[in-house]
């Protein structure tokens, strides 16, 4: 579900659902959040790498597990997937995500929450949440961070996924290399970083916060009302009905 590993003074956490996709279920967040938790809290750890298993990234919410969820508890599954990632945020450590294949949906926003973020360039890049009739619950004010809103707006509609190379051109991702390469980039950034005073990278990172998370929490507050609305739709009550959800 979630391997941990670590070179040098670097924790590698990574996501290891393949046969789910690396989909973000209740049971993986919560392990995430503990492995950010001691990451944290170790010494030894001055940098954080977190990337998915082959083939992906994440494929985002796990559906099979919201299936069958009422409208309210799927917000209260995905508010505590969003405290996590604005958990992020607030470490005193650098996180680098490594995305290969593809992030999608909360994989992309769970991504994008990362302090920097390394895509292959043929990483496929997508919020298919409109597409299925609501609005992402969480995370969009990183996004705003990264890309500003009128680009952030585009990227929600998600008429049409992006790779790697659209999505550093964007800036989505902070950086973009070839095929197979992401989590040896992110290492090599992660290991340039851990070399820096641990004290000063922390209060670099302090200092930016509030204008990297963009009032993350009240943001998603908003969007969850507002995918709660979104999801009394027919075009999501149709989507719903597929995977069994009460409405």
């Amino acid at each position: 579900m979630l391997d941990i590993t670590h070179q040098g003074h670097v924790a590698i956490l990574t996501l290891n659902r393949p046969e789910r996709r690396n989909a973000l279920g209740t049971e993986g967040m919560r392990a995430l959040n503990r492995a950010l938790s001691e990451a944290e809290r170790d010494p030894a750890v001055h940098a954080i790498v977190l990337t998915g298993a082959p083939p992906a990234f994440c494929a985002g919410s796990d559906l099979k597990e919201l299936g069958g969820k009422s409208i309210p508890d799927m917000c209260a599954h995905e508010a505590e997937t969003a405290a996590v990632a604005r958990g992020i945020g607030l470490l005193a450590k650098p996180v680098i995500a490594a995305v290969e294949g593809y992030a999608l949906g909360g994989g992309f926003i769970l991504a994008v929450s990362c302090d920097i973020v390394v895509s292959a360039s043929n990483t496929r890049w997508h919020l298919p949440e409109v597409m299925n009739g609501w609005t992402p619950p969480w995370g969009l004010g990183a996004l705003l961070a990264r890309v500003g809103p009128v680009k952030a707006r585009r990227l929600t509609w998600g008429a049409a996924p992006i790779d790697g190379m659209e999505a550093h051109r964007l800036g989505v991702a902070d950086e973009v290399c070839a095929p197979g390469e992401a989590l040896t980039v992110a290492l090599e950034l992660a290991g340039a970083l851990a070399k820096l005073p641990p004290e000063a990278v922390a209060s670099t990172k302090s200092f930016y916060e509030p204008f990297a998370a963009l009032d993350g929490e009240r943001l998603d507050h908003a969007a969850s009302r507002l995918f709660a609305r979104d999801c009394e739709s027919a075009a999501a009550k149709a989507t719903l009905s597929r995977f069994t959800v009460k409405a």
